[in-house]
């Protein structure tokens, strides 16, 4: 069973926020997924297709698998680094703004071998 990963490191997105898109397309060919998420308003749609591209064109020039029989086998967002921004109050304060950041991680298989 081969499988094919592709990763997009610090992307400007809380995983929480990927998330949501990642368990809609999670377990679909990728050609599928990748016209479902064209359609999807959600800023994470945009990444994740990106990496599912990405993945994609692994698996055609490195491993030389078969675009159409690709399966989104694993996907998931884990928890980049925080970006510490201040935002200036009245009176001399500051209120903290953690920009989050994700790690997006695609990894795709055949789909003989699901």
């Amino acid at each position: 069973m081969t499988i094919v990963k592709a990763k997009a490191k610090w992307a400007s997105s809380s995983p929480r926020k990927i998330q949501r898109v990642a368990d809609l397309v999670r377990g679909k060919l990728a050609q599928e997924a990748l016209t479902l998420l064209k359609f999807m308003p959600q800023k994470g749609a945009r990444l994740l297709a990106k990496v599912i591209k990405s993945a994609v064109a692994n698996a055609k020039n490195n491993c030389k698998l078969d675009e159409a029989g690709l399966v989104i086998h694993e996907v998931y967002a884990n928890k980049g680094t925080d970006m510490k921004r201040f935002q200036p109050r009245a009176r001399g304060r500051a209120f903290p703004i953690k920009k989050r950041t994700s790690h997006i991680t695609v990894c795709l298989s055949s789909r003989e071998s699901v």
